[in-house]
């Protein structure tokens, strides 16, 4: 009997042992394939996500993450680019699907829970991207209660903050923003922002899974709502210094530097941007990335004086603009062009300058671009009459 209790006791041992690593390389696994992610090395994180699937291949995760990582291929790429939309909704789609499966047989499965509220928090995100705010809302309302039901069934769960930070800040902002939006929001909880901000601030600070996505959703949100250019520094720095190749993270940095007019250190940045789109490292060596990088450069010089430098550049930034501006101009091209004028009538080649404003009129209005463009063109009208007497 004393032997049978001894082995009895030594395979709970031998179990124990066997969940915690278990769990200890399922932890071991997602964390690695995160991080690839987030250093752009699609490849290798699809690797990793290959050996999730094959050694848990009962859980949603693996899944989940496959559509993460065409989620940032989608970022990288340009998100007016909607080349992979269909995949990525497919991937998400098979997620839900596989999660419904295991809540047909076990409604209170964590897990299943937590990765089917990802993947419609998820699809959401992109129809914020494209801009179809009721689908957007509807799947904020569709993936709340299950992601409230998984921290029921978990409370220790801080990933969960994510999902629940990023509905209760656009849920009070988006409407405010996009007043279209507001007659459906009755149907839905109200948000909170500052509720919001503290629980992405929880995620970000000690969340297993969702720490650098709720870092990523922090920048954005100070930047674009909250215009606290500080706090979106703190949180761009932390990731651009963890992922220094990621162009999503660095590009960041250089843009907040440019808001808060720390131009040498936006030069720099930039700078850096090209050197590795030179070097054709994944997500640099694309249109969108280097009309940005050149058009701060060109900023930068132009602000020093230094106009035939500037000029180069800012002609490089509009050359990178026409290759994806399809439908209209950006305000990249648009300024690059007006500013591109200005430095040449500074110069005073002012036939040439007025090409410039011209194409300026031709282009979509930007904020005062085209009475911009029409007092140079008066200004060198001017200049010319008085040349002439």
């Amino acid at each position: 009997m004393k032997q049978l209790i001894l082995s009895v006791f030594a395979f709970l041992i031998f179990l124990s042992f066997s969940c915690f690593a278990q769990k200890a390389n399922y932890d071991s696994l997602v964390k690695a394939g995160i991080n690839q992610i987030y250093n752009i090395k699609f490849a290798d994180a699809e690797k990793t996500f290959q050996v999730l699937k094959r050694e848990f291949p009962q859980h949603p995760a693996s899944r989940f993450f496959f559509a993460m990582i065409d989620w940032w291929k989608i970022v990288l790429k340009n998100e007016e680019d909607e080349d992979l939309d269909d995949r990525f909704l497919s991937e998400i789609d098979n997620t839900i699907d596989f999660c419904d499966q295991i809540l047909d047989k076990d409604p209170n499965n964590v897990d299943a829970l937590f990765f089917k509220g990802g993947a419609i928090g998820f699809r959401g995100r992109m129809r914020v991207m494209r801009e179809s705010w009721f689908k957007a809302a509807d799947d904020g309302r569709e993936a709340l209660p299950i992601v409230d039901h998984a921290a029921e069934l978990d409370p220790t769960n801080v990933d969960v903050k994510l999902g629940f930070g990023i509905y209760n800040y656009l849920a009070a902002v988006i409407p405010e923003r996009y007043p279209i939006v507001k007659p459906i929001m009755i149907f839905f909880p109200s948000g909170n922002k500052e509720l919001g901000l503290n629980q992405l601030k929880e995620a970000a600070r000690v969340g297993k899974y969702s720490n650098y996505e709720a870092k990523y959703i922090l920048v954005t949100f100070y930047y674009y709502f909250e215009s606290d250019m500080n706090s979106a520094e703190i949180y761009a720095r932390q990731l651009a210094g963890k992922f220094p190749d990621n162009p999503v993270f660095e590009r960041w940095s250089g843009r907040i530097a440019v808001r808060k007019s720390e131009w040498t250190f936006a030069d720099s940045v930039f700078k850096d941007v090209l050197n590795k789109a030179a070097k054709n490292y994944e997500g640099y060596n694309t249109p969108m990335v280097k009309r940005e990088a050149n058009y701060y450069i060109a900023s930068y010089l132009n602000n020093q004086g230094k106009l035939d430098e500037a000029l180069t550049y800012f002609k490089k930034c509009i050359d990178e603009s026409k290759k994806i501006d399809s439908d209209e101009e950006s305000g990249f091209q648009i300024n690059a062009t007006l500013y591109s004028g200005t430095i040449l009538e500074t110069k005073g080649n002012y036939n040439e300058a007025k090409k410039y404003y011209e194409r300026v009129l031709d282009m979509r209005e930007f904020k005062d671009s085209h009475d911009k463009a029409e007092d140079y063109l008066a200004r060198i009208d001017k200049i010319e009459s008085q040349q002439r007497k």
